[in-house]
């Protein structure tokens, strides 16, 4: 049905071609028949007209062929234009999918060892099948069609041509089973074996892989996992071969002793010299016809575990709950609250986050402070619903998280996380991706890179915001990280209609002056606005009304810098410890 849906008129056609294309080889089998009848009586009765009938009925025959190739041809020519058409509607379907999962579902390994191997076979795998299938029934027609001449002859001669080609269908069959159990088993090699290879080619990994040494070493791990594939594929392949020759030499013996029955039947003068000539010919393009229709019958059962690994990504249920449906909270003003949340990776023993509470109002501004791995980061991925808590609640205006339509909810929030993406995009769209609305709008692209402060990164560029960035593109400019962080910091700002602002480190790459810079902007860009701050850099976050400390998944302290201060415990200490650093 898919490959109906995405072109009805190439896959009616070359359903069409095919079957009338099946019809020519009993037609051919039939001439060369008549073809030598014509001659034995043109010997006989030696008469012009007799004579004209042999090459009318040569010339039949050639009409025959010519039609069969171009049939053939039109039918190959169509079905490799479906295949393209087919082979990308299947990586669209499969891009689609991988669109709605969730964030669990893109680092769950299962999730993507299935997406693997869906992606590895959907470029010719569903298309092959639509190919097997059409030719399995244009086989059967002209396998039956032959068969109908042959009964003339002996309906025995055409059942043992048929048993003995039954072998290498079960060779075939027992094989494709073979190649999918490798094929099933090796996807997190396979997975390996690509990161290697994009840590070699990318030019984001270039400089550490050369500094360190570690291009040899992680090319040697490529090769030994191609050599441990490699090792089994050429097993598999060499066993494959020699049973498919060693049967299929039974089908050739089988074929030459009914050739010998059918010759000895003419030389004693059972058969005539037609029925024989018709006879040889219909075995030949039977026993091809045969080998086809098993070879594909094979090829049809062998690519139903394909598919069906395929379909089983196309019916993954992501993690999370279903997405809401309304737009605003019952209590608009009241702000960002987290009711006793509780996040915990599956499988995990002890939580990320572990009771956090705390109550963020409209145009509040809250800082975060915490060491590497205290779950920071995780909290705003709760937030932003990239995450759903394991316990506890989080609402906004008054409505459960999960309440809210996605869109609704994520055009309120402007983010920008530390790990943001480097796109190989203009330097313009780089900016427009924090709003899809805008992504081509230079307008937005001005007022964001403004208050961003990527103006001067715009002015330094070559061709201002249509520069091309990266080195992935002819005429790439690569920016250093500080110009980036600029960029990244302007996509935020995107998103004018945002009551939300959340910042992960967003300085952490920039120099001093230019930080200060920054967060002057930002305080004035922010007063309308809540805010939320990611930053181990202390003399940032005193900006905040309230700074709350995260230590092992829980809040330990909560208040303004002054209190904080004034309490003297761990927020204190590390204030101090970084100013020291200062003096």
């Amino acid at each position: 049905m898919l490959v109906f849906r995405t072109d009805p008129k190439q896959a009616l056609a070359s359903a069409f071609l095919g079957f009338v294309g099946a019809l020519f080889a009993p037609a051919i089998a039939w001439t060369a028949r008549e073809i030598v009848n014509a001659v034995e009586r043109a010997a006989e009765v030696a008469d012009t007209e007799t004579q004209r009938q042999v090459i009318v009925l040569v010339g039949i025959e050639l009409l025959l062929v010519v039609l069969a190739s171009g049939l053939q041809r039109g039918s190959d020519l169509i079905g490799s234009l479906l295949n393209q058409r087919v082979g990308q509607r299947i990586n669209e379907t499969i891009l689609e999918k991988s669109l709605s999962l969730s964030l669990a579902d893109f680092e769950d390994a299962d999730v993507l060892d299935r997406m693997t191997r869906a992606r590895r076979e959907a470029s010719y795998r569903p298309t092959a099948h639509v190919g097997n299938a059409l030719s399995f029934a244009q086989n059967l027609i002209s396998f039956f069609g032959l068969g109908a001449l042959l009964s003339t002859l002996s309906m025995w001669s055409f059942v043992a041509l048929a048993v003995a080609t039954i072998p290498v269908f079960i060779s075939e069959l027992y094989f494709d089973k073979e190649s999918f159990r490798l094929f099933s088993w090796r996807s997190p090699d396979t997975r390996k074996q690509n990161y290697l290879e994009m840590l070699l080619a990318r030019a984001d990994y270039a400089k550490e892989i050369k500094l360190f040494g570690l291009g040899p070493v992680f090319l040697e791990r490529y090769r030994a996992i191609f050599t441990a594939l490699w090792d089994d594929d050429k097993k598999l392949a060499i066993r494959r071969n020699l049973a498919s020759f060693g049967l299929q030499q039974l089908g050739t013996f089988s074929f030459y002793a009914l050739y010998a029955w059918v010759a000895w039947l003419a030389a004693v003068g059972t058969l005539s010299l037609a029925e024989m000539t018709m006879a040889l010919v219909a075995f030949r393009q039977a026993r091809e016809s045969l080998h086809h229709l098993l070879t594909t019958s094979a090829s049809l059962l062998g690519d139903r575990p394909y598919l069906r690994t395929l379909f089983s990504f196309l019916e993954h249920t992501n993690s999370v709950a279903e997405n809401g449906t309304e737009t605003r909270g019952p209590t608009p003003g009241d702000g960002i609250r987290f009711e006793d949340v509780t996040f915990a990776y599956p499988g995990a023993e002890k939580p990320v986050l572990d009771g956090i509470s705390f109550h963020l109002p409209a145009r509040g501004k809250l800082a975060l402070v915490g060491e590497n791995g205290a779950g920071k980061t995780t909290l705003i991925k709760l937030l932003t619903r990239l995450y759903r808590p394991t316990g506890g609640r989080i609402t906004l205006d008054g409505l459960p998280l999960d309440s809210w339509d996605e869109s609704a909810l994520r055009a309120r929030i402007g983010v920008i996380f530390q790990d943001f993406v480097q796109y190989q995009f203009t330097l313009g769209e780089n900016i427009g991706v924090g709003d899809v609305t805008g992504i081509d709008d230079e307008a937005r692209w001005a007022i964001a890179a403004e208050k961003g402060m990527a103006n001067e990164v715009v002015r330094d560029m070559p061709e201002g915001f249509k520069t091309q960035l990266g080195k992935w593109f002819d005429k790439g400019r690569d920016l250093s990280l500080g110009q980036w962080q600029k960029v990244a910091l302007s996509r935020a700002f995107m998103r004018e209609d945002a009551d939300i602002l959340v910042l992960d480190e967003p300085t952490a790459s920039m120099d001093a002056e230019a930080e200060a810079r920054i967060f002057a902007r930002f305080r004035s860009l922010t007063e309308s606005r809540s805010a939320i701050l990611i930053s181990h850099r202390f003399s940032t976050v005193r900006m905040a009304d309230t700074i709350i400390v995260i230590d092992g998944g829980r809040i330990i302290e909560s208040g303004s810098h002054n209190e904080l201060m004034a309490k003297g415990g761990k927020y204190a200490h590390l204030f101090t410890l970084q100013a020291q650093g200062y003096r």
